[in-house]
């Protein structure tokens, strides 16, 4: 009896063992921005951070098999949570620049873009290019490629930076401020809203900086990031990318 009972609880033993690694999903830490609408955004209805980003990487732990957890911080504090651990994977609108790729690994492109311009709608020149607002004191946000590539181009009396996106549309749409250069989906998204009734996305402008955005990992991280890979493919390949730019009005 004593045996048949040490069977019996090896035998569940041995079963609870193969059900718990399919159980318990690895959990993987997310940075995402609240404010780089429609890539990453809080949602303050539910509290949540929603986005292109957001969505795309749900579908990619589906199909790679782990789970993710969003976590909200500034734009400029992705890089270092990244390889200082405190992260596992950035998803937000970032470009996939030189400088970057010494520092963390990407994914392949997901979206390509440039910078958008804008200035305060009493503002009606049509400008074309950064050399038409020579001079001029103009914004952008930090940790961007867009504000580097401004303060070295020396075209302008100062470069302010922000730390949002939306810090620059307000003082745009307050006239505080000449001009402003941000991501071109993600100025239009916002104004779109109708919150900055008084700026405008500039139609003429030809951007300069035009990059396209990717999932980061640290160095070093090769199985993550085939996984990634691999997920991105299929969800190219099956439609769900193109579905999910069309939801936030982005053209796959």
């Amino acid at each position: 009896m004593l045996l048949k009972r040490f069977v019996q609880a090896a035998c569940a033993a041995l079963v609870l063992a193969a059900v718990a690694p399919a159980s318990a999903q690895q959990v993987l830490k997310v940075g995402s921005t609240p404010t780089g609408i429609p890539f990453t955004f809080l949602d303050t209805k539910t509290n949540q951070i929603q986005g292109v980003m957001v969505d795309l990487m749900t579908e990619i732990g589906k199909d790679a098999g782990f789970n993710v957890q969003i976590e909200p911080m500034q734009f400029s504090t992705l890089i270092p949570s990244l390889t200082s651990s405190k992260i596992d994977i950035i998803a937000a609108a970032m470009f996939i620049t030189p400088p970057r790729k010494e520092v963390v690994d990407f994914s392949d492109p997901i979206y390509t873009y440039g910078e958008g311009l804008i200035v305060p709608k009493s503002d009606t020149k049509a400008y074309a290019s950064q050399e038409d607002l020579k001079g001029e004191v103009v914004g952008a946000q930090v940790g961007t490629a867009f504000v580097d590539a401004l303060k070295k181009s020396g075209l302008f009396s100062e470069v302010k930076a922000y730390d949002t996106i939306p810090d620059i549309l307000r003082d745009v749409n307050t006239g505080r401020l000449k001009a402003g250069f941000a991501d071109y989906p993600i100025l239009a998204y916002n104004l779109k809203q109708g919150a900055f009734p008084d700026a405008r996305l500039v139609a003429s402008y030809k951007p300069v900086t035009v990059g396209s955005v990717g999932i980061a990992v640290r160095k070093g991280e090769a199985d993550l990031l085939g996984k990634i890979n691999a997920s991105l493919a299929r969800l190219k390949a099956n439609g769900t990318v193109d579905k999910i730019l069309d939801k936030w009005g982005l053209k796959g």
